[in-house]
This record gives C-alpha cells, structure tokens and sequence, in this order.
C-alpha cells in the first residue's frame, strides 16, 4: 500500500527514550531555580524580564519602556543608560568582593594565574585606557584575534567600558577570515598575541595578523600580547607590546554609560567562504539574560567553582566564560589548552586540583573522553562536581549517561542546552532541581521563552511528531540583526515562517512534551521519501558497546535518493572487522527500524571537527560524494580529512 507523502512527519521520530532521572530532593531544596518561574512568565512574559531586569542590572539610568517590538525589530529596557564593564566589575568590588577570585587560569603548559575581580578591574582600567590612546571611542569596533589567555576577557571588557564594541575572532581562523571581519566590522583596533599553546606546540598568530592587515585599511594600531616569547616581527609605529602599552596605564578608567541598545559586541558566524554574517548583540538585555540563564541552569552558588570548557572565540565563550559569570560575581575557570595534552585526564586533573563544581561541555568532547574508557577520569576525585552541562550540539543518550555516571558520580543533574550564536543566550534547558530530565534531551524552554516544533506550513505539530524549531516571541538577548544588513537579517531568520523566528534547526516533542534536538535541517536526509535525521542515527550507532562516537550524512543514491553513510569510531580496544560492520547496521535496523540501517560503513580513527568541537558533516558529505572538499580552514585538525578521504573507498557497503 502507498503512502501519502503528505501525512508523514515533517522529520520522522523514531528513537524513543523512556529512561527518566528526576531531581534528588536533597538537590531541589537547595536549588536556585523554582518551578513558579514558568507561571510567573507565561502570565506576563514582558513584566518577568521587566523585574529581572530591575534585579540584576546595575542601571545608570532606569529604563522607561520594557519592550519595543517592530518585527522583527527588537528594543529592550529603552530610555535606561547601563555599562556592562561596570556590571561585571565594579559593583563586585564596592560591596567587597573584591577579592574574591575571578579567574583560575592554566596555560597548557601548566603556567597558572589567579586573578581576583580587583585584579580584573585594575587589568580592564588599564587595557581601556590604552585602548583610548589609539584613539578607541564609544561606538567604535574593535577585533580581538587571541589565545585562551586572561588577556582575552580583560580585552573585551574594557572595549565594553569605553562603550565600544568587540567582536572576537576564533584564533584557529585564517588570515583571509580575519580580513573579512574586520573590514566588515570597519575595526579601528585589532588586539591579538605573537600566539598560544596547542597539544604541546606552539601555534602562531601574528602572522596571520600580519597578512590579514596587509588589507584592512580601518586598522590603525594593534596592541599584541608576547604569550609565546620567542621574538615577532613588530611593525613600528603600529604594533604595540601590551605589556608596555597596557602596563603604563593609570588603573582608573571610568565606565562610559551606554544606551540599553548600544552594540556590546558583533560575532561572525559564516564560513569562510561566505560572506561574513555579523550578529548583532546589544547591551541591557544581552547582558540580563546572560546572566540569568547562567545562574538558574546551572543552579549557581556564591562558592561555586564553575568551568565553562569552551573557546571564547564563540558565542559559548562570551555568554557563559565572560559576560554571565562575571556578571554574577563567580569564580571560573579558564583554560588554555586541548584536553588530551598531556594526556586525556588533564580536565579530571584540573577538576580535582581547584575542586570544579559545574562543568559545561560539548557532546563531542565527552564522547572523545567516552573513546579513551572510563581509566582516565577513575583516577581523579571529581567528588566536588556537582551541576554537569551540555552544550553545542544534541547529545546522543549513552553519551548522556557516560557523563552522568563516570563524571557526576551518578549523582549531579546535567542540563542539556539549546541556543546559538543568534539568540544569545541558553533558550532550552532544564532547570536543575525542578525538571526531570530524559538522556539526549534538552527538555523544556527556558521561563519567557515561547518554542513550537511546526510542519513545512508553520502549523504546530502534535506531541510525537518532528519538524521545524521556532521561536514565536522576541527575548532580550536576541541578536538586533545582521550588522549592516537589515535586509539579510529579515531573510535569513524571519521570512520561512512569517512572524516566526527560524534559524534552521529540526525537533521533535515526545508525548510527554519533552524537546529532542535533531540538529540543523541540512543534516535531515531523504531516505526513499522518509526524512530522517542524522542524530538519531548516530544515537543508534553510539548506544553499541563497541562505539565511541559516530557521523551519519546522507550519500547520493539513485534507488532511494539519498543513502545513510556512516562514518564510525571505535572504543579504544575494539578492532574494525567486516563482522563488526554487519552488526553494527543490524543493531540500528533493531533500535530504530530498516528504513534507518546504513548502507555504507566506514570505521575511522577521528572525525573532521572545528576547535569549539562541531562535528564539520558538510566534509563528511564530501568525502561520500567524491567531491572536492570545501573550506577547511576552520578545523582543529586538518589531516583529519585526508585520513578518512584516503580510507573512503575501503568503506562497507550493505
């Protein structure tokens, strides 16, 4: 019998979780986060955020009107004047805490410093104030092209004091990347270092500068951090040492006050290839939101030692390293290097050794650490964790539960998060101490916040069903635009689902309501009319005792229009073999049904991946068309590719 193209799921739900973990109750009786804060926001999602905002921003100038809302235009907390420097620092230091730490930092080396918030504001003083010597005002841009040094955070904050704004480069870009921004951005500063630390190896970036800056006219002088210390070309009259520059700064700077709406920072998200996709983010409800997401999801105390593992070169960075932990006045840590240098315990080392007690880190990472067997982190007390996070990508359900029981002991809840660089802020999560949670899933929104999974016409679609994830009210730390493209902002997020907001990433809702992240709709394939995604099929893969960590795409087929192509890593100590292959397409076939076994199979020893942890699947698809492989500047490790690339043709077929 035919099937009705028609009735089918926008995107097929086939995995079912029914494993539940609720909260302890010794947790939720200490838990920050309350489960009224839903009520409180669905009665008046704009007096919710109107009292946070009376609550955690120290305001200069009160705003006058909450909301003002042109869609797909937003303007939060009008007519109030803020500095987001002042916010993170100074307010700490007056009501004396000062000297309570800021920063734990690790140079991969093993190089350390702590800095407390006294340190941090003397540090950001003296960096605005340099900055202001090259001529840096209010509204100017600045690009910061850095390592995971504490001169990175110190950078940003003091373009926020001077009320000019940031935007950050990931340090693994190139230098025709970096050009780009900057020149988009009209960048009147670039602060960057002669380099950093990566799996042992020193790893340059002046000369990418350099050569970047060949071809920005915008950039008159650069401020460069000798990290590395082994002599740099300096260009005189246009380089300058920051330890000269910034050193001989007086540590007193005063905080420029800003409008609620004054752009706090721009973020690029394109490739390389592509037309640099500056998102724009403001200052007031940026930084609320920030701060509020920070403190609920991960249920954050004043004694809390807190360890966001990403790379601030991305939006993780500034959301949950810089702009919502300083804002609350907690203690962090921060950390230069890979987490296999020295060896693949060097994160359970430093949980032990400053008594870590919030992680948050990418899927990819963990089932990294999933590979290596549970050796490495049995030899560590990782007794003092206590709230464990997730974040950049859904994460598969045995990766969940790797983490739960081998990293929190079976005991610390973990918050699965949804967001990106867009919203600014986590958007999906449960709140520790008041949802239970399911492994792979990020739960429920975040209170104010209103999500609907749709179908291809943008009507809701029932509990069991897949589609299209939007957000269908604006919220304060969402991005005002594209910068200086207005027109590309209405068509790229806005113009799908008209009044609806939609940047490309596929869900489903259970019956129980919960949400399941199916990843970008570019990862959906056509499987013989059915579309399935990738992640489901990489859960399947990974639920096999034999897997570490798996990548579906979808290859080119002239039967069934598209053919599941798997790429898969093995645990440490488990062979490839014909046999293993065989089972490992039955085993998919048995948890999620026929139509999801892949007909191609291929075992490799590591995946193409950005720095931040993102597995790059447009790579993948290339090396199982037999293409010419696209931009690769953005990956952690660019041999990667041309190992799977040269294995491709040994890959199984069904």
């Amino acid at each position: 019998m035919s099937v009705d193209p028609s009735s089918r799921p926008e995107i097929e739900n086939l995995l079912a979780e029914a494993r539940t973990f609720p909260p302890s109750a010794e947790f939720s009786a200490q838990a920050t986060a309350t489960a009224d804060l839903y009520a409180e926001a669905e009665a008046d999602f704009e007096a919710f955020w109107a009292k946070r905002a009376h609550e955690r921003i120290s305001w200069f100038t009160p705003f006058e009107t909450t909301l003002e809302w042109d869609l797909p235009f937003a303007k939060w907390f009008t007519g109030g004047e803020l500095n987001v420097s002042y916010n993170c620092l100074d307010r700490h230091v007056e009501r004396g805490l000062g000297d309570k730490v800021a920063y734990h930092w690790i140079g991969e080396p093993g190089d350390t410093r702590t800095l407390t918030y006294r340190d941090l504001l003397g540090e950001v003083c003296r960096a605005a104030n340099a900055l202001r010597e090259l001529g840096v005002q209010k509204g100017d841009r600045v690009a910061i092209y850095m390592p995971m040094i504490p001169e990175l955070p110190v950078a940003m904050l003091a373009c926020a004091r001077l009320g000019a704004a940031h935007t950050v480069i990931f340090g693994g870009f190139s230098a025709e990347a970096l050009s780009d921004r900057i020149n988009d951005a009209q960048a009147k500063v670039l602060i960057t270092a002669d380099g950093g630390w990566r799996r042992g190896k020193p790893v340059g970036l002046k000369h990418h500068a350099d050569e970047a800056l060949a071809s920005t006219p915008s950039i008159n002088g650069t401020i460069v951090v000798d990290r590395l210390g082994g002599g740099i070309h300096m260009v005189e009259g246009r380089d300058h040492w920051w330890h000269e520059i910034v050193a001989r700064q007086s540590d007193v700077c005063p905080p420029v006050p800003v409008e609620s709406e004054q752009m706090l920072y721009l973020l690029y998200t394109s490739g390389t290839t592509a037309k640099p996709k500056g998102i724009v983010h403001t200052s007031a409800g940026y930084l609320l939101q920030a701060s509020f997401t920070h403190e609920v999801v991960f249920d954050v105390k004043p004694d809390d030692v807190y360890w966001c593992a990403a790379d601030i070169g991305w939006v993780t960075g500034h959301s949950y390293i810089v702009y919502g932990p300083l804002a609350n006045a907690t203690t962090g840590v921060m950390y230069e290097g890979a987490p296999d240098t020295p060896d693949w315990d060097r994160w359970w080392q430093i949980v032990e050794d400053y008594k870590v007690s919030i992680l948050y880190c990418a899927p990819t990472a963990i089932r990294a650490f999933m590979k290596q067997g549970e050796t490495y982190p049995a030899k560590h007390d990782l007794s003092s964790l206590r709230v464990l996070g997730s974040v950049g990508e859904p994460i598969n359900p045995e990766a969940w539960l790797w983490y739960h029981d081998n990293i929190g002991g079976g005991r610390a809840p973990i918050v699965d998060t949804w967001w990106q660089t867009e919203t600014g802020a986590i958007l999906i999560s449960p709140l520790p101490g008041v949802t239970t949670t399911k492994p792979g899933s990020a739960t429920f929104p975040m209170p104010g916040i209103a999500v609907d999974v749709v179908d291809a016409k943008g009507d809701s679609v029932p509990l069991g069903g897949g589609g299209y994830l939007v957000l269908k009210r604006p919220w304060p730390s969402m991005l005002r635009g594209i910068y200086g493209d207005p027109d590309r902002y209405r068509s790229t997020y806005w113009s799908r689902f008209p009044g609806m907001y939609f940047a490309g990433d596929g869900a489903k809702r259970d019956l129980d309501g919960y949400l399941w992240l199916l990843g970008r709709v570019d990862d959906v394939m056509n499987i013989a009319g059915h579309r399935i995604s990738t992640i489901e099929i990489e859960s399947a893969l990974v639920d096999h005792k034999s897997v570490a960590e798996a990548a579906v795409v979808g290859k080119s087929d002239d039967i069934t229009g598209q053919a599941i192509f798997a790429f898969v890593i093995l645990r440490a100590g488990q062979e490839p073999s014909d046999a293993l292959a065989v089972q490992l397409r039955e085993h998919v076939a048995y948890v999620i049904g026929p139509i999801a076994r892949p007909k191609y199979l291929m075992f490799t020893p590591d995946l193409p991946k950005t720095r931040s942890g993102k597995i790059m699947r447009r790579l993948l698809r290339d090396i199982a068309e037999g293409r010419v492989l696209g931009d690769t500047t953005t990956l952690a490790d660019a041999n990667v590719v041309d190992v799977i690339r040269d294995k491709s043709g040994s890959a199984e077929e069904d």
